[in-house]
């Protein structure tokens, strides 16, 4: 069997390709992405936040309460330490729930006294 032959077509559909990709570059319609390092950065100084220190606190006091509530004795086999564990993941989230909504609340109070300042000056 004989090869087919490629035309003129071929590459000028090639190269037609190649323009518009110079074309989009020059005219700056390019879509930058952001690089890796930025979102990693951007995860570490959100870690490394007074709210998050605070709420990874709060959970970790909650869960060893409610470790220390359920009485956890090596005695007692696994069934009651999985449970001892549940409980105290739960204990943990409400206790970050909470904090979160103080958080909040704290946040919406003073966004109020901020505008009720501006009015009061306008």
């Amino acid at each position: 069997m004989a090869k087919k032959a490629t035309g003129k077509g071929a590459k000028t559909e090639r190269r037609g390709g190649d323009r518009r990709k110079s074309e989009r570059r020059a005219s700056g319609k390019s879509r930058k992405r952001p690089s890796p390092s930025t979102a990693g950065e951007a995860f570490i100084s959100l870690l490394q936040s007074p709210l998050v220190a605070d709420l990874v606190a709060v959970a970790a006091t909650s869960a060893l309460a409610a470790l220390a509530e359920e009485g956890r004795s090596g005695a007692s086999g696994s069934k009651r330490a999985g449970k001892a564990v549940k409980k105290a993941g739960k204990a943990a989230a409400a206790a970050v729930g909470r904090r979160l909504s103080e958080e909040i609340d704290e946040i919406k109070k003073a966004s109020k006294a901020a505008k009720a300042g501006k009015a009061a000056k306008a």
